[in-house]
């Protein structure tokens, strides 16, 4: 199986907190092996979102790479969209949450879960039926 090693700082980071999230919630559903996996889909009101996982395996061309101790796995097309992207873990009154700060994004919806690119697919308006976040968050 061909897989790509490469530098965390081309691909994609996780700060101390989002890893030590990460690893406390493999530990708990005892899956210290497995891997985080990040990607893109598309959707939402700027076009793509962004995405996260815990995956068992590594399919054939993945990236992977390791960021404060965590295995992370991105596909070659999401890379595309996300490198050089990092992933902290918030907690704040609103309760916590993973947040993406990605250096590629040209525009993004309100909550951080959609997102734009120069080259990337067009979303649709915000509150529309043909795109959205669905939760009212709002585009910027």
């Amino acid at each position: 199986m061909a897989t790509l090693e490469v530098e965390t700082t081309t691909a994609v980071t996780l700060t101390e907190s989002a890893a030590e999230q990460i690893l406390g919630l493999l530990e708990r559903e005892g899956k210290t092996d497995a891997a985080l996996r990040v990607f893109v889909s598309g959707g939402g009101c700027s076009g793509l979102n962004y995405g996260m996982a815990i995956d068992d395996s590594v399919e054939e061309g993945d990236i992977v790479f390791t960021s404060h101790g965590v295995k992370v796995v991105v596909d070659p097309l999401s890379i595309n969209y996300i490198k050089g992207a990092n992933v902290d873990y918030v907690d704040d009154v609103m309760g916590g949450g993973f947040k993406i700060d990605n250096p590629n994004a040209t525009k993004s919806c309100g909550c951080g879960s959609s997102f734009g690119t120069e080259d990337g697919p067009e979303g649709g308006s915000c509150g529309s039926s043909g795109g959205g976040c669905g939760s009212g968050c709002g585009c910027g």
